[in-house]
C-alpha cells in the first residue's frame, strides 16, 4: 500500500520524457460519469468516495456533483475541471505518449481530513500504481 507522508513532499521534477508518457487525470472536482452514483452532497461531513473514469469516457457523458465551490462553468464544459479533451489534443499533437485508460474523481470537500489521508487518498494512488500504471498525474480542483 502507499503510504502518505505527514510532511511537506519535497518538489520532484518529472524526468521522463513527456512525448512518450501515460498521463492520467485526478479531479477532486467532483466529476463523475451520468450512469454512476453522484457524490453524497448531504453527507455534512463530505462524501470520501471516488469513481473511475475511462480514458475513452465522452465530455458529454460526464457531470459534476460537488456543491462547496461554483461549477457553473464546469457544468457548461467539464474540461475546466476534468481536461479529457485537451489530454487527447496534447496526445495527438505528440505533446505527451497517450492518455491514461482510467482516471479517477472525488469530492474534494470533506471534513474528514484523517480519513481522506489516511484512507481515500493512498486508496486512489494504489488504484493508479497497480492497475493504470500512468507515468505522470494531474491533479485538479474544483
Amino acid at each position: 500500500m502507499v503510504q502518505i507522508a505527514r510532511r511537506c513532499v519535497p518538489f520532484t521534477p518529472f524526468e521522463g520524457a513527456l512525448a512518450s508518457a501515460s498521463v492520467a487525470l485526478v479531479t477532486a472536482g467532483g466529476v463523475h460519469r451520468r450512469d454512476q452514483a453522484p457524490f453524497n452532497i448531504a453527507d455534512e461531513l463530505g462524501d470520501l468516495t471516488f469513481r473511475t473514469i475511462g480514458g475513452d469516457a465522452d465530455a458529454a457523458d460526464l457531470m459534476v456533483t460537488h456543491h462547496h465551490y461554483d461549477h457553473a462553468d464546469a457544468d457548461r464544459d467539464v474540461n475546466v475541471v476534468f481536461p479529457l479533451e485537451r489530454l487527447r489534443e496534447l496526445a495527438a499533437a505528440g505533446e505527451i505518449g497517450s492518455v491514461a485508460r482510467e482516471h479517477v474523481g472525488f469530492m474534494g470537500y470533506t471534513m474528514q481530513l484523517r480519513r481522506m489521508y489516511e484512507e481515500t487518498a493512498p486508496e486512489i494512488a494504489e488504484r493508479l500504481e497497480r492497475e493504470v500504471r500512468p507515468d505522470a498525474v494531474v491533479l485538479t480542483g474544483g
